[in-house]
């Protein structure tokens, strides 16, 4: 799907419902790939297939089902790895808000959206947003396994929220009605976004 001046790829990816993307510009073939997940190779064919010189692996957070293939996808691509420093992974570049990778003359801005783990993040190339497992289609992440925080959750949830009603939500599984979304559907559809106050949101999630 183009957006702005790149194009998106959402890949499906392994039997836990993942997605993986590929985001390049379709002039100059650079890119950024993002969660190669259990079943690498359907990102890596998607990366053969359009050509595309991969700069960054990106990696939203350190669960095992979205950094599992980032062996094969560096190895085949010869691509640099980046991640939040909190993601316990080894990276070429650690990311933290406010950080930008380029694709070409493109920018790819880092948002910190921790919660569902310390080192969550987003990425948001013009007109998206690059969730992983912090917002789903109306779902969010699990706010109950080791390093979690519902409420710092709550608070990266509403800071995606405030972005303009008409960007594209990508998220990190295909959990939701549909696999990608916007801004607007989730403020209308997603009840995680639409508790009214952060005590309505830790009893929604953590009842």
């Amino acid at each position: 799907m183009r957006v702005g001046a790149l194009e998106i790829i959402q890949i499906p990816a392994g039997e836990m419902a993942n997605f993986s993307y590929l985001l390049f510009c379709p002039e100059t073939r650079q890119g950024i790939a993002v969660d190669p997940s259990l079943e690498p190779q359907h990102l890596l064919d998607v990366i053969n297939q359009h050509q595309v010189k991969l700069t960054w692996l990106v990696n939203t957070h350190g669960h095992r089902d979205h950094i599992f293939g980032n062996a094969l996808i560096l190895k085949a691509t010869g691509a640099k790895l980046a991640a939040h420093p909190l993601a316990g992974i080894h990276v070429d570049k650690a990311l933290v808000d406010g950080d930008v990778l380029m694709i070409g003359a493109n920018p790819v801005k880092i948002l910190h959206t921790p919660g569902h783990t310390p080192a969550d993040i987003a990425l948001n190339p013009p007109g998206a947003l690059i969730t992983g497992d912090t917002l789903f289609v109306t779902k969010v992440g699990r706010a109950d396994m080791p390093g979690s925080d519902p409420a710092v959750m709550y608070a990266s949830l509403l800071r995606l929220a405030a972005f303009p009603g008409e960007t594209l939500v990508f998220p990190g599984h295909d959990y939701g009605p549909r696999p990608y979304s916007t801004i607007e559907f989730e403020r209308q559809h997603n009840p995680y976004l639409r508790c009214p106050d952060l005590e309505s949101f830790l009893t929604l999630r953590m009842g």
